[in-house]
């Protein structure tokens, strides 16, 4: 007897799952890995002394019947604040039958958002993440959103922002560059149908805006958590890594966020509490170090939508969803879902394995 196993390259990820299918996806897997927490674990990162990182994510969604792991090398320069990447490879994801353990595919690459294509690493993935975040905290009939961030992630998470809340109708966005905040704002004004105004301050870019979106790639808080107005939603999705400081490659966490917005927030959520332990993202460890914030006070994204967290229960709270990195149950349930898209579609190449009882046996 054999196995069949479906390989699936780079080329043949591509177009294949949209940003509605995965906010959908993903929230189905916090929300069963509340209940059964098992099958869902903060990354894990390992590092070797020459710079080498791996990052692992093991999860799955059983209700979509996938269980597995993903990875991710990469090689990191020594830069200080400048961490820099000298060698970032492909993802490979594991993805597992949750009922039988069955291997059922190999995918070497990334699954992007069908109508964005590539844009950055993890980009789909993450944007859906927060488009979570999205379906329940902002409040209703919201028009105006303030976005840091010009590249592909910010990009990717616009289009989570609008997919979940069509009324917006103007984004104010602010990078350090100039000229990557015009070109954002004329390629995706025309793609995505909305008014996108370059700004030249982060002032500018929290001020009389419903949703404050943060998307870059920076080590510093982005504004002060004062200039929040009443009602204001806010998301970061900056990753940390503590490893990485205790290795010597980073002199300090990364943070988007400052404290004061958590301080302020009066719902604040994150994709797993555990991962503020494992990885100490600044944005939310550090508030709770000074004893600002409470780690039992954070919400886990899997409850929002049900008794224990609603979402916004009044249009003055102030609400911050910290999109604390990837994990499995995210990975898995896309990769389950660009499996079966791509087997429908004939993609891919079928690799026959042995039983392991069939293998011959040593003498």
């Amino acid at each position: 007897m054999t196995r069949d196993v479906l390989l699936l390259r780079p080329e043949e990820l591509q177009g294949l799952v949209s940003m509605k299918e995965a906010i959908d996806i993903i929230e189905q897997g916090y929300r069963e890995a509340l209940s059964y927490p098992a099958i869902a674990a903060p990354r894990r990162r390992v590092h070797s002394p020459d710079g080498v990182r791996v990052s692992n994510f093991p999860g799955g969604i059983h209700g979509l019947g996938v269980i597995g792991t993903g990875e991710r090398p990469d090689k990191l320069n020594k830069g200080g604040e400048t961490q820099t990447k000298a060698f970032r490879g492909y993802p490979v994801h594991l993805v597992h039958d949750s009922n039988t353990g069955q291997l059922l595919s190999i995918m070497i690459g990334e699954v992007d958002e069908k109508t964005l294509g590539y844009t950055s690493v993890m980009a789909l993935r993450t944007a859906a993440t927060s488009g979570v975040g999205f379906r329940y905290l902002p409040r209703k009939g919201i028009s105006t959103a303030g976005l840091f961030g010009s590249a592909g992630q910010a990009a990717n998470q616009l289009l989570a922002l609008l997919t979940e809340r069509p009324s917006i109708k103007k984004v104010k966005i602010y990078s350090r560059d100039p000229d990557n905040r015009k070109n954002f704002a004329r390629k995706y004004s025309q793609k995505f149908a909305v008014e996108i105004i370059p700004v030249s301050t982060p002032e500018e870019a929290v001020m009389g805006v419903d949703v404050v979106h943060c998307a870059t790639n920076t080590s510093v808080p982005l504004f002060d958590g004062d200039l929040l107005e009443p009602g204001q939603h806010v998301t970061g999705m900056i990753g940390s890594n503590v490893q990485l400081v205790k290795s010597g490659y980073r002199s300090s966490r990364r943070r988007e966020i400052d404290d004061r917005t958590a301080e302020r927030a009066d719902i604040i959520v994150c994709n797993l509490r555990e991962t503020i332990l494992t990885e100490e993202p600044g944005d939310l460890f550090e508030p709770i170090e000074k004893g600002l914030i409470k780690l039992d006070d954070i919400y886990e994204l899997g409850a929002l939508g049900t008794e224990a967290c609603p979402g916004r229960t009044s249009d003055e709270q102030i609400t911050y969803h910290k999109n604390t990195n990837g994990n499995g149950v995210a990975d898995l349930g896309i990769s389950m879902r660009a499996y079966e898209l791509a087997k429908a579609d004939g993609r891919g190449t079928w690799i026959k394995l042995p039983e392991p009882e069939d293998l011959p046996q040593a003498l």
